[in-house]
């Protein structure tokens, strides 16, 4: 026999079947690396809907904390809040109590339905990543809405955002919410609530203004004038009924401008600051009443915030 490797004939059929064999192994490597493929990608599109809807929960659900100088009619305002401070109030109720008026920093109220805000520009699409990039990750979702605004935020929007109120001592327009201080630019001296043995209440009744003798003073709402005349250690005083159903007193004056029965409006001048009564000096002692006499006092300083005037 030759040294030779001998060429073995095999049967049409056989070689048939080897080649057929081998060309399917070629055709079966492309299609299972597919098939891994799209197993190790197919999730990515749920966890990025997931992280974006992550991201688009509304922080708003933690509430307002109150700060000093603070208001329900300002935080409304600001807030946007959809009915204003009444809707806001409303809301919270059973943190405020029965009086709107008083609220205290450090309260955590919850803020109702915001009205829609403006529209705003379309942000321009960002252009797409290179093709080196295709395989990072695509799940950092940024979902940014109005009624999302943090606390925080917020807080620091109401610093900021009642501009300095400039009236003059002639009847002037009314602010908005229809109420202006009781005089111009106003500087305050003792505080409402202030506890001493030299005020039958045990406490200061009123706030005091500094203001010298003969400052003008003004109606600080509509209303009627309910007295007008010597209050024994009020001095003269002048009290005016609002159209809520509080009254505002205004004591110790040195000149009365008003008479009983007279319909009063917002900023129209009722008299001018004194000494009068049971004083040290001259200056105006201001009340807000829940009725017309003596003992039924309320913070006046967070009623005339309440209501839009910045003191």
């Amino acid at each position: 026999m030759p040294a030779q490797a001998r060429r073995i004939a095999l049967p049409r059929a056989a070689r048939i079947g080897i080649a057929t064999a081998v060309t399917g192994v070629s055709f079966a490597l492309p299609l299972v690396t597919a098939i891994s493929a799209q197993a190790h990608t197919a999730p990515a599109a749920p966890a990025a809907s997931a992280a974006a809807e992550r991201s688009a929960a509304p922080a708003a659900q933690e509430g307002y904390r109150v700060v000093s100088g603070d208001t329900l009619s300002k935080i409304a305002a600001v807030g946007n809040v959809e009915g204003g401070w009444h809707a806001l109030y409303e809301q919270n109720r059973s943190v405020v109590g029965a009086d709107p008026n008083l609220i205290f920093p450090g309260q955590r109220l919850a803020l109702p339905g915001r009205a829609a805000a403006p529209a705003k520009p379309a942000v321009p699409a960002k252009p797409a990543a290179p093709a080196t990039k295709a395989a990072e990750p695509q799940a950092q979702v940024q979902v940014r809405t109005e009624a999302a605004e943090p606390a925080e935020q917020l807080q620091t929007q109401l610093q900021v955002a009642t501009p300095t109120q400039v009236v003059t001592a002639t009847p002037v327009a009314a602010a908005t919410s229809g109420f202006v201080a009781p005089l111009v630019a106003p500087k305050r001296g003792t505080a409402y609530g202030v506890a001493g043995s030299m005020w039958a209440s045990g406490h200061h009744t009123g706030q005091d203004f500094v203001a010298s003798t003969g400052t003008p003073l003004r109606a600080i709402a509509n209303g009627v004038v309910v007295k007008a005349g010597n209050g024994g250690a009020y001095g003269n005083e002048v009290e005016i009924r609002l159209a809520d159903g509080h009254y505002a007193e205004y004591a110790h004056l040195s000149s009365i401008g008003v008479k009983i029965g007279q319909t009063v409006k917002a900023g129209q001048q009722i008299g001018l600051s004194g000494a009068t009564g049971n004083v040290t000096g001259p200056h105006l002692h201001f009340e807000i009443r829940n009725g017309s006499e003596y003992g039924s006092d309320i913070n006046p300083v967070a009623y005339l915030r309440a209501h839009g005037v910045a003191l």
